[in-house]
């Protein structure tokens, strides 16, 4: 911790802690088992930053097999109270295209069977999920893209899929006639869990495609792994740039609802 706030934590391809200056490596052990990989603190723009690789050091975690809790977890054990969490994401929307970023504000939860609370009992807990994204650091992730002339949406709905498999055309149908923006494999419950240890989480996504196309772009094929992963790749220094700028404006955790989400959550025998 320094004089510039918190540590702030990113969660992110492997590639990124490459990066940060005098870089640490902290291994943590949690309750839920072992996290994704070690975190790295290091620094950014003289920022000191703990930052995880989600899929794993070697991406060989697909999105049903990470382990949410410890890494959510893990980052809290280091001093984190605000998390980015950057991933990639497949269009609803003709106007959402590839290379566009989404600040989420909103996630639909279609996973299954996905451990997503630390609150098992005896102690019951119901935590309000309104607003489950920071709008702090949504806000302050937009200004810097825009500071950096990305395209950029403040706001939207990520629906959030089990995964390994891409949606069918009808779910693609059924998400976009719904009003949903992006589709997304990760964003619950990673966003979810923080809300429930009063951390703060922004989300950027990355649109890398256009789902399985959309109705009326005959001409856009359904999305391939493969075409997804090299537009991201090809977004990165991007995706770095937008959160190097963005990093020096995060304060600390100021007492908002992410702060104060357990005030009224507990339920009191």
């Amino acid at each position: 911790m320094d004089a510039s706030g918190e540590l702030i934590g990113i969660f992110g391809g492997s590639g990124f802690y490459r990066f940060l200056d005098d870089v640490e490596e902290v291994p943590v052990a949690t309750p839920y088992g072992p996290p994704s990989a070690a975190i790295r603190i290091g620094r950014v723009e003289g920022r000191q930053v703990a930052f995880m690789p989600r899929h794993g050091d070697e991406h060989t975690l697909p999105p049903h097999r990470i382990n949410y809790r410890a890494n959510i977890w893990a980052m809290r054990e280091v001093g984190v109270r605000r998390i980015i969490g950057p991933c990639a994401c497949g269009s609803l929307k003709p106007e959402l295209e590839p290379g566009t970023f989404v600040i989420c504000d909103q996630f639909v939860d279609r996973t299954i069977a996905r451990e997503s609370t630390f609150y098992d009992g005896p102690q019951t807990t119901h935590v309000s999920a309104a607003d489950p994204y920071c709008r702090d650091l949504g806000r302050t992730l937009a200004q810097a893209a825009r500071e950096l002339h990305i395209p950029v949406v403040e706001g939207g709905t990520v629906v959030v899929i089990p995964g390994p498999r891409f949606s069918t055309r009808a779910e693609s149908r059924w998400y976009t006639a719904t009003g949903f923006d992006v589709v997304n494999m990760t964003q619950y419950p990673e966003c979810w869990l923080a809300r429930e240890l009063s951390l703060c989480y922004a989300n950027v996504s990355l649109v890398t495609d256009y789902d399985v196309g959309l109705e009326g772009m005959p001409h856009v094929p359904p999305v391939s792994a493969d075409a997804a992963l090299a537009v991201f790749r090809d977004n990165l220094d991007r995706l770095r740039a937008l959160l190097f700028r963005a990093l020096p404006g995060m304060g600390t955790q100021p007492d908002d609802v992410c702060a104060s989400a357990l005030d009224s959550a507990i339920v009191h025998h």
